[in-house]
């Protein structure tokens, strides 16, 4: 309905538009006034149709709005409905649930772990070792840490260097530049 009265409003703004150019190229006189009169017969018209327009706007506005709140009221009694269900529901299980029975079974999980902590406390016990004092076993790890740091003999690398290069079962002879190597940087097998 909106539509044909917004299409009655344009035809309306044409004539107006038209009215008024012609009106534009006019003297003032008789012919001018008539169709001045005109215009504002057209211009009374054109501003009824507006309030008809915004009338209907409006309706159309207020149901839409009557709808969201009429679809938000069901969608909200359905999530009462659930909660009430949920609720129901959690009250008959909570029957079956005895808070002494949980907090009995705690405290029974408490000893047994503390029982399993004093087993293996009992089970690391050491047998036949001195007790040491830990003021005499930082000073002995620091004593160690010194001779590391003056050991300057390094006479086990001269072994490392008369190492055999060649592959076990070829030739010594070969060259090692010659020698294909595998993915790991070994002497391939063939």
């Amino acid at each position: 309905r909106g539509d044909s009265v917004e299409k009655k409003i344009q035809k309306l703004d044409v004539e107006l538009k038209r009215y008024s150019d012609q009106m534009k190229k006019m003297r003032d006189g008789p012919s001018k006034n008539m169709v001045k009169q005109k215009a504002l017969r057209v211009l009374k018209q054109k501003r009824s149709y507006e309030g008809q327009l915004e009338g209907i706007r409006n309706q159309s506005f207020n149901m839409e709005q009557t709808n969201y709140t009429t679809q938000m009221l069901k969608d909200t009694k359905t999530s009462v409905d659930a909660m009430q269900t949920g609720l129901k529901q959690m009250k008959k299980e909570y029957k079956s649930v005895n808070i002494d029975k949980i907090e009995d079974l705690q405290d029974d999980m408490a000893d047994m772990m503390e029982d399993a902590n004093e087993i293996q406390e009992i089970m690391g016990r050491q047998y036949g070792m001195p007790d040491l004092d830990d003021a005499d076993l930082e000073a002995e790890l620091d004593a160690l840490g010194d001779e590391l740091l003056f050991d300057d003999d390094m006479s086990y690398l001269d072994e490392a260097a008369e190492a055999p290069t060649n592959v076990p079962g070829s030739s010594a002879k070969e060259d090692p530049s010659s020698t294909q190597l595998d993915e790991f940087g070994l002497p391939a097998l063939s």
